[in-house]
C-alpha cells in the first residue's frame, strides 16, 4: 500500500511539473510575424537590419520575432498580394504586414481583411505623423497603409559639364528653377553641344530628362490652379496646354529616353534629371562615355522646377505596410513593429538608408538634421548633397484627391 501511495504521488508530481513545463514553454514562444518589403535585396537590405536589431531588442523583450519570407517590387508584391486575396490556386499564404500603394488595397475583393490603424494608434500617436502621408493611405474612410517612408521628384544636375556650358553661354543653374527657364536653357544646350562636332551635324543632345512624365502634367497643371482631372478623364485644360507647349516634336529639350534618369546621366547623353529622391543611391559620380572613355563629375541636387506663375507643389511618393487581420495577438505584434520603426531616431536612421523621407513631423524637425549633417549613404556620390523638401506635396496616386497641405 506504501509502495502504490508513493507511486501514485510522484506520477501526480510528474504531471503538475509536465504541465507547469508546457506552459512556461508556451509563455516563452515567440509571436512570428511574416513581412514582404521593397527596400533592398533578399541578404543585403537597410530594413532587414533594422529587423535584426527590433528582433533582439524589442522583440526579444516582449516576445515578438519579425521574419523577412520575400523582398521583391511594388508591382510583384501588387500581384502576390492580390492572387493570395483570391485564392488563386498555387497563390502564397498572406503574410502579416506586406508593402503596398493604396492602388493595391482598392483591388483587392474585401479591403475588411486589412486592419484600420486606428484600432491600434492613439488620435494622439496619429497626430505625430504628417497628415498627407496619412491621408494617402486612407481607403474607404479607413487607414489601411501606413507610411514608414516617403519620398518625392527633385533635380540632379552634372555640375561638372553643365559648369562648361555655363561658361560658354551665360546660363547658370538658378535658370533651371522654372520649367520655362529649364526649357530655354535646354534649347540653347542643344545647339552647344551640336557645335562641339561641327563635322557631325545634327547630333545634338538633351540636357534634360524626367523619370516621370505623367507626373510632371499632373503636378504642373496642379500647380498652376487646374484640377488634372474632370471626373475620371484628363481634363486637357489651359494648364495642361501651358505644360505641353515646350513639348513640339518631342523637342530636343527633353529625353524620351524609355529607361531610367540615371542611365543617361551615366552615360552623359543628358546632364539634367528629375527623378525620385529614391534614385540617389543609383546616380554615380562618374562618366562613361560611348567611345569607352570616362570622366569624374560632381552632381548635385536643387529643387524640383516650378512654373513661373504657379504654386511650389512636388510629388509625394511612397509605399506604406499593410496589417492582414489574423490574430489579436499577431496584430499587435505586427503594430509593436511598426510603432517601433517610425519612431523618429529608428525612422530616420531607416530613410537615409534607402533614399526616402522619414513620415512623423519629430523626425522631420529634430532626428533628420542631425543625421544628414556630415552623413552620405552607402554607394552614394561623394558630391550629392541633402535638400529641404518644398512644404506642399500631391499624392501619387491615380485618384482625385490629390492636394496635401
Amino acid at each position: 500500500m506504501k509502495q502504490r501511495k508513493l507511486i501514485i504521488l510522484l506520477t501526480a508530481v510528474a504531471l503538475f511539473c509536465t504541465g507547469c513545463s508546457g506552459t512556461a514553454k508556451k509563455e516563452e514562444t515567440p509571436t512570428t510575424i511574416t513581412v514582404w518589403h521593397v527596400y533592398g535585396g533578399q541578404t543585403d537590405s537597410p530594413l532587414n537590419d533594422l529587423i535584426d536589431a527590433f528582433n533582439q531588442t524589442v522583440g526579444k523583450e516582449q516576445r515578438i520575432n519579425v521574419r523577412v519570407t520575400s523582398v521583391s517590387n511594388t508591382n510583384t508584391i501588387h500581384e502576390l498580394v492580390l492572387a493570395a486575396a483570391n485564392g488563386e490556386p498555387g497563390a502564397s499564404e498572406l503574410p502579416d504586414l506586406f508593402i503596398s500603394y493604396p492602388k493595391t488595397v482598392m483591388a483587392l475583393p474585401d479591403d475588411s481583411i486589412l486592419v484600420d490603424y486606428r484600432d491600434y494608434f492613439s488620435q494622439e500617436e496619429l497626430s505625430a505623423f504628417l497628415p498627407a502621408f496619412l491621408e494617402e493611405g486612407t481607403v474607404n474612410d479607413r487607414l489601411v497603409v501606413l507610411p514608414v517612408a516617403k519620398s518625392t521628384e527633385i533635380m540632379f544636375i552634372n555640375q561638372t559639364i553643365f559648369d562648361r556650358f555655363s561658361q560658354a553661354t551665360g546660363v547658370t543653374i538658378e535658370d533651371l528653377d522654372t520649367w520655362e527657364g529649364l526649357y530655354r536653357a535646354a534649347e540653347i544646350y542643344a545647339d552647344w553641344t551640336d557645335d562641339q562636332t561641327p563635322d557631325i551635324p545634327g547630333d545634338a543632345k538633351s540636357m534634360f530628362v524626367h523619370d516621370y512624365y505623367f507626373n510632371y502634367f499632373q503636378v504642373g497643371a496642379q500647380s498652376l490652379g487646374e484640377d488634372f482631372f474632370r471626373g475620371d478623364v484628363l481634363a486637357f485644360g489651359p494648364a495642361f496646354q501651358t505644360a505641353w507647349e515646350p513639348w513640339p516634336g518631342p523637342l530636343r529639350a527633353a529625353s524620351g529616353s524609355s529607361g531610367y534618369a540615371t542611365e543617361s546621366i551615366r552615360t552623359g547623353d543628358s546632364i539634367v534629371s528629375v527623378a525620385s529622391s529614391a534614385s540617389i543611391l543609383y546616380y554615380s559620380d562618374v562618366v562613361t562615355y560611348p567611345d569607352n572613355t570616362s570622366e569624374d563629375i560632381t552632381i548635385i541636387s536643387r529643387p524640383c522646377p516650378v512654373f513661373e506663375n504657379g504654386e511650389k507643389l512636388v510629388m509625394q511618393r511612397g509605399a506604406g505596410f499593410c496589417t492582414v487581420r489574423s490574430t489579436p495577438e499577431r496584430e499587435r505584434a505586427a503594430v509593436t513593429f511598426l510603432k517601433w520603426l517610425t519612431e523618429p531616431e529608428h525612422n530616420v536612421e531607416f530613410v537615409t538608408r534607402t533614399g526616402y523621407m522619414p513620415v512623423t513631423q519629430a523626425a522631420f524637425e529634430t532626428e533628420l538634421p542631425k543625421a544628414i549633417e556630415g552623413w552620405r549613404a552607402p554607394n552614394m556620390p561623394l558630391s550629392i548633397r541633402p535638400i529641404w523638401i518644398p512644404s506642399k506635396t500631391i499624392n501619387s496616386m491615380c485618384r482625385p484627391s490629390w492636394r496635401a497641405t
